[in-house]
């Protein structure tokens, strides 16, 4: 008789290839086998699953709120929790509570409470802080008075803070750094990403050189793809060692825009799904406020869009089952390639492929149950339902 958790009547997907007629055993927390049903029959511990998908847990690289908090409002270990809480039942089961542009002292509170929320082992990996040393001419929604060029405090502050946490992500702007600050960075093993900047490709190649590996929401808030100016858009598609986040949501980029990014980008480094979320994921609310200013919904196709009064996008009000959906029906993605851009690359992208991002041989058992038309049912954590 076998023990464990075991999983039968969907199809599965370990993160390269589908499994038809098979069954996912999970042990102490981690894949143990996949094995045809056969084998497991009147094993103890068996969930049977009604049809649909089984994939790897979704692994959201830049999310700023959800459950009605954001962490730019509340910069304590308790709103890691609520954010992961609230994007888990969207297939959800690794996230980076991002913080955007805001002062010295709450992104030293960001950072500590990240250290803490991380040890509690919920899904929480560390945290993405998106400013403050960003350009304000590519501000977007964020406080151009806020942002600064990175200085020695700063330095010290992440490379200290790399060291406490899983994963360290930080966006910075060609403007506000130098390429020995980057290389400091990634030496330490802070993530480092480019995004809210008006660079050149030239600039941007620089830092990439330096040890920079990402790109911040591609096509939003950063110099465009030009024939004879191939800005950062240009840089990072081709660039074979550069992977890059997209907002999938009808909003942020055109559906056109993205498909042409996606067939152009050179490998290894791939794009994948992020939801750039705000508060309102998981929350009934409509509107909410940033750095005093009101944000609210506007119907959209795939999700709501948020804007500030003046119309400028705020984040998105997208899950990342929605984001997957709109990569198999705008993006003309296999859902196999869109399951991977929320689980696989992001997991590869942070350097934790071999625990989380596939159900393979000694991975974590963090898994989604999905409906034939891709929207998240349930969710296992190490092999426990959540």
């Amino acid at each position: 008789m076998m023990e464990g958790t075991i999983l039968t009547g969907a199809r599965i997907f370990d993160g390269e290839r589908f499994f038809d007629g098979h069954a996912l055993i999970a042990e102490n927390g981690r894949v143990k086998a996949i094995v045809p049903e056969a084998e497991v029959f009147g094993a103890s511990d068996v969930t049977k699953l009604d049809g649909g998908i089984l994939a790897p847990g979704f692994i959201d690289v830049q999310v700023n709120g959800g459950g009605g908090r954001l962490l730019n409002h509340d910069p304590s270990p308790e709103t890691f929790f609520v954010i992961a809480r609230a994007h888990r039942k969207y297939g959800t089961t690794a996230l980076l509570p991002t913080l955007i542009t805001d002062t010295s002292e709450v992104t030293r509170l960001a950072v500590e409470a990240a250290i803490e929320a991380a040890k509690a082992d919920e899904g929480v990996l560390g945290i993405h802080l998106e400013g403050p040393h960003l350009a304000p001419a590519r501000r977007g929604a964020h406080l151009a008075e806020l942002m600064r060029p990175m200085d020695e405090e700063d330095l010290d502050l992440l490379c200290r803070a790399a060291g406490e946490m899983p994963v360290l992500h930080v966006t910075v702007a060609a403007e506000q750094v130098t390429p020995m600050q980057v290389e400091r960075l990634t030496k330490a093993g802070v993530i480092v990403s480019l995004g809210h900047t008006d660079c050149t490709s030239d600039e941007a190649t620089r830092l990439f050189n330096a040890g920079a590996r990402g790109i911040t929401h591609l096509y939003n808030a950063m110099s465009a793809l030009s024939h004879r100016a191939p800005g950062l858009v240009g840089a990072a598609l081709d660039a074979g060692d550069v992977w890059g986040g997209i907002i999938a949501d009808g909003h942020h980029a055109d559906p056109t825009a993205l498909r042409v990014a996606l067939r152009a980008k050179r490998g290894p480094g791939r794009l994948f799904h992020v939801t750039d979320a705000m508060s309102l994921v998981g929350s009934e609310d409509d509107s909410f406020e940033l750095n005093g200013r009101v944000v609210h919904r506007e119907p959209g196709e795939v999700c709501s869009k948020l804007v500030l009064e003046n119309g400028t996008l705020a984040g998105s009000d997208l899950d990342m089952a929605s984001g997957v959906r709109f990569g198999v029906q705008k993006l003309e993605l296999s859902v196999e390639e869109s399951l991977r851009m929320a689980s696989a690359y992001p997991a590869a992208y942070l350097g934790g492929e071999k625990e989380r991002g596939f159900l393979k041989l000694g991975c974590l058992a963090d898994c989604v149950h999905l409906s034939d038309d891709l929207r998240a049912l349930r969710v296992w954590m190490a092999g426990r339902v959540r």
